[in-house]
């Protein structure tokens, strides 16, 4: 049976407890949170830290604190992000990972518009040097795609040797200033990439479970949680990110395929623990 890993994404940079209070925001509660979505089916962990104010922050400390915590509860594979704060400079969006060498991380594979409030900028001497840094600490890149560009990015920084086959792609669909979060754009952007490649998909807000159904029956793995959608159906907000993998999980299990484990998402990945 085919297995489908589920990534959980519990904080992201925004939102915060005005927007659900159940999001969880410091080392502990997102290290707790990150459990109960690992006994719930998770596979993997995209993590984003918060300051003590909830804002989004690269400190490599709450970064060390959270894993350390995490790491000494599950083997979830973890995912950090290396954006979620549009102050960072270059060298703290990479320190944590040179210090933590997660099994993944995010790389943005182009620059755009955020929420058409600010620019999110990711040049390519940056994507670059990223891409080799994620490479000496054996960390493999999960490639964030926004719109179609950026996959041809990815495959730019495939020949230049700064990302190596085969690539990992996340589709980010719905995030204002990228593409929207249609079964379309998604057959699509899905159409340009690598036959050897892995995939996952999300849609922001209303799009999540369009996107999830769509991923689902074309073979691709899902990203669920909190970064993406606050809200568990129209009008309901979410009592917990484990409450989006449980239903995952049991979608994927309607589709007669199986949940992928942490052990079993290292070798779809190509991971070494």
């Amino acid at each position: 049976m085919s297995k489908t890993l589920i990534t959980v994404a519990p904080t992201g940079a925004w939102p915060g407890k005005k927007e659900n209070p159940n999001v969880p925001l410091t080392p502990k509660e997102i290290a707790a949170d990150v459990y109960d979505c690992w006994k719930a089916g998770a596979a993997v962990a995209h993590l984003h830290m918060r300051d003590d104010e909830g804002k989004g922050t690269m400190n490599k400390n709450k970064f060390r604190e959270t894993v350390e915590i995490i790491r000494g509860q599950c083997d979830i594979v973890l995912n950090l992000t290396t954006s979620g704060d549009l102050n960072a400079t270059e060298e703290t969006r990479m320190e944590h990972l040179i210090e933590l060498k997660p099994e993944l991380a995010s790389f943005d594979a182009g620059s755009m518009n955020w929420m058409h409030s600010g620019l999110f900028l990711n040049p390519p001497q940056f994507l670059e040097k990223l891409g080799h840094v994620m490479q000496e600490n054996g960390v493999k890149p999960e490639i964030e795609i926004f719109d179609a560009g950026m996959v041809y990015n990815a495959l730019y920084y495939l020949k230049k040797g700064a990302l190596k086959a085969p690539l990992h792609f996340q589709f980010v669909l719905g995030a204002a200033g990228g593409t929207a979060a249609t079964v379309e754009n998604l057959v699509y952007l899905k159409s340009l990439i690598p036959q050897d490649s892995t995939w996952s998909a999300l849609g922001i807000g209303a799009g999540h479970l369009p996107i999830m159904l769509t991923a689902l029956g074309m073979g691709g793995h899902i990203r669920v949680g909190m970064e993406d959608n606050v809200y568990y159906a129209k009008g309901q907000l979410a009592k917990s990110n484990a409450e989006f993998v449980s239903r995952t999980a049991r979608l994927i299990k309607e589709a007669n395929h199986e949940v992928a484990t942490p052990e079993e998402a290292r070798k779809i990945l190509g991971l070494k623990k």
